[in-house]
């Protein structure tokens, strides 16, 4: 068995996104506030030489965070009271705002901003810029960050959370070992913080082997498909908020549009696909071209250019879908934990939040040298009954109500605002996304169904564009000589059940083409080319397939995204 390097710290924060960083930066500031009383007050015990560490397994800290994104200050505010003295990167605070319902040509907007997306004093932010000078913050706070390394395996003592296990780098596609290999090290930590974001491959893990989800509804899911173009002229003034349901989506699937004005002439704007579709031919970026040709958003923009594309899945089950948190060792923090408020598309303060109260949490680990589960179960407790514990639990039932279409889930929606979540039930279950797909004779009443009626377009490369031109403008790159990181279980089920029953979905839901059909010419057998060099990293196949055939995992540390303003 192949000896690794052993590098031992107090708290290790897995991935290093909002949701982590908030969670070090606090500690840390938590453990010089305490360290301050003990010397001079003589109040409490001090700590000395904690060492913090988060790992990130993008290129360098913010380049995989990708999300709409207006942000609830609150959080921030508590994190960092002067964080506009100390340069946070808005690109503007809410002032105006529309919500509206488009039709394939015309949009009607309400008369009224509803109350869940009043956004007024918010700010629209680019999560890729905030996430980066966030991490700025916490190294200057002393917080060793590693970015390029990806955890790939959690390490355990009997059922304590003992750390992870970072990838090993330098292996070719066959699995063998270049010269420049590199195995992997083991990270051990006092208390193992997991913030992996959406559909975490390491949480994913924890959550089955020791059940944490059971008793909830199964995580749910929406992908973004967002990308920011700059304009010729000012259309948009930065803060401007613009919030889309109906058009292009069919009224039996979740989610809706958005276009935000950003600083520079700029805008960003995408489309929330839910997961639970059921139509096997449905295409997320498709759908979201389709949105660029709408006439209310192509005047927008009208003579703009393209700068940056990106995808990602983010968890809208609620509630009643938070797994346990809390393990020996070891804490689940935001997204990672479907920490996300649907009804009001926020997420950011939410996983800002529930770092915060995994360090305080962690902080009376530390002074009591006690890091079991019934010492960490006090973030469970904080968690909700926080605020955002609160917010979450007043909209519990928010994405169930839109099961049967967009017309009733308003009406239900309204409903639950009025009577503080609760309706008929005051918890609706629901089913794995993966299980909402229908077979396409089910669908479309044959095999075979047109391109009319799959809704397919032409691509005109100014305004919309296919995946692979699309994919170019992420700036994604990945060493193409590894094992691909996304593991299909039986190979034969795409070429027999899936092709006769969906007609291989993944080939639609993927929005980065990792996944094509072709036919062998010397065979005449179809054959699956797996272009894994394109992954966005965004979950969907993982979240999507309808037999759970395709694992998402890391790819050698440093591949991915280069977001930088998404």
């Amino acid at each position: 068995m192949e000896e690794r390097d052993v590098m031992e710290v107090d708290v290790l924060f897995v991935g290093g996104g909002i949701a982590s960083l908030s969670g070090a930066l606090h500690l840390a500031n938590l453990i010089k506030t305490q360290n301050k009383k003990a010397e001079k007050e003589g109040e409490g015990e001090k700590l000395d030489e904690i060492v913090i560490a988060v790992l990130e397994k993008a290129a360098f800290v913010g380049s995989h965070s990708i999300s709409g994104a207006v942000m609830d200050p609150v959080s921030l505010r508590e994190l960092m009271p002067d964080f506009l003295e100390n340069g946070a990167p808005l690109e503007g605070k809410v002032t105006k705002e529309e919500v509206c319902l488009l039709t394939r040509k015309g949009r009607l907007k309400a008369p009224i901003i509803p109350p869940p997306l009043n956004n007024h004093g918010f700010y629209v932010v680019s999560l890729s810029k905030l996430t980066g000078w966030l991490g700025k913050q916490a190294e200057e706070a002393g917080i060793d960050i590693f970015p390029g390394f990806a955890g790939t395996e959690i390490l355990y003592d009997g059922d304590r959370v003992l750390g992870v296990r970072t990838g090993d780098k330098g292996i070719d596609a066959d699995g063998g070992k270049k010269e420049n290999y590199e195995p992997g090290i083991d990270l051990h930590a006092k208390v193992t913080v997991f913030g992996e974001g959406s559909r975490g491959n390491l949480t994913k893990t924890l959550i089955k082997r020791f059940h944490l989800d059971e008793g909830r509804n199964p995580a749910s899911y929406v992908v973004g498909v967002k990308e920011v173009w700059e304009l010729p002229e000012s259309r948009m003034n930065p803060g401007d908020v613009i919030h889309t349901m109906g058009y292009p989506l069919k009224r039996n699937t979740y989610g809706g549009g958005f276009v935000y004005g950003m600083q520079n002439n700029m805008v960003s704007l995408g489309l929330l696909t839910g997961l639970d579709y059921e139509d096997p031919y449905l295409d997320p970026h498709r759908e979201f071209q389709k949105f660029k040709l709408h006439p209310f958003v192509a005047e927008i923009l009208r003579e703009g250019k393209l700068v940056q594309y990106g995808a990602k899945t983010a968890p809208v089950g609620g509630y009643f879908s938070i797994p346990g948190c809390v393990l020996d060792g070891a804490l689940i923090i935001g997204d990672a934990a479907n920490l996300f408020i649907s009804q009001k598309i926020k997420g950011i303060h939410v996983a800002m939040k529930s770092g915060m109260l995994a360090a305080e949490t962690i902080l009376e680990a530390l002074s009591s040298n006690d890091f079991s589960k019934d010492r960490l179960e006090g973030y469970e407790k904080k968690l909700y009954k926080s605020s955002v514990g609160k917010e979450l639990y007043k909209v519990r039932n928010f994405h169930q109500a839109f099961q049967k279409g967009l017309w009733s889930g308003i009406v239900k929606g309204g409903i639950q605002y009025v009577l503080g979540g609760r309706i008929v039930k005051n918890r609706l279950f629901t089913k794995p996304d993966h299980s909402h797909l229908k077979r396409v004779k089910d669908v479309y009443g044959t095999l075979s169904p047109s391109d009319e009626m799959k809704g397919v377009i032409k691509y005109d490369g100014s305004r919309t564009f296919d995946k692979e031109s699309d994919v170019y403008y992420s700036g994604t790159t990945h060493e193409e000589m590894q094992p691909p990181h996304l593991r299909i279980g039986d190979l034969s089920i795409c070429y027999t059940r899936c092709t006769e029953e969906y007609q291989n979905p993944c080939v639609s839901f993927c929005p980065a083409n990792v996944y094509e059909i072709e036919m062998n010419e010397e065979t005449g057998e179809p054959e699956m080319r797996l272009n894994f060099s394109n992954c966005l990293h965004c979950k969907t196949c993982d979240i999507k397939d309808p037999y759970e055939n395709i694992t998402w995992v890391p790819p050698e540390g440093g591949g991915g995204p280069k977001y930088s303003v998404l």
